[in-house]
């Protein structure tokens, strides 16, 4: 009978946990609707986030680039939760300005 060493064991279980992990953040990071406009944008994804969250602090529970009127025509709007609120932010995909930051629901679209 032959043994394998727990050393051996765990980190076998490490690489995959980690591959999985991986996996999991390359296949939110690159879904997300209005993902056919991202060649037309000058901002990033990830940039538009970061403005986003600098904005509204909390946590992005949607997110979106769309066509819509103001700005540059071309934007990401962000549903941040903070608590129990969420506020609607939006970030101009062509230049980075703050377009909207409003609580979810008081605004049309």
């Amino acid at each position: 009978m032959q043994f394998k060493s727990f050393k051996s064991d765990a980190k076998q279980l490490a690489a995959i946990a980690l591959a999985l992990l991986l996996a999991g953040v390359a296949g939110s990071a690159f879904a997300y609707k209005g993902e056919q406009y991202s060649k037309q944008a000058r901002v990033s994804l990830e940039r538009a986030r970061i403005l986003a969250l600098k904005a509204q602090a909390g946590k992005i529970v949607d997110e979106e680039l769309e066509k819509e009127g103001g700005g540059s025509g071309l934007r990401y709007s962000f549903a941040i939760r903070n608590g129990d609120t969420t506020h609607e932010v939006g970030v101009d995909a062509m230049s980075g300005k703050l377009l909207e930051n409003s609580k979810e629901g008081t605004q049309a679209d």
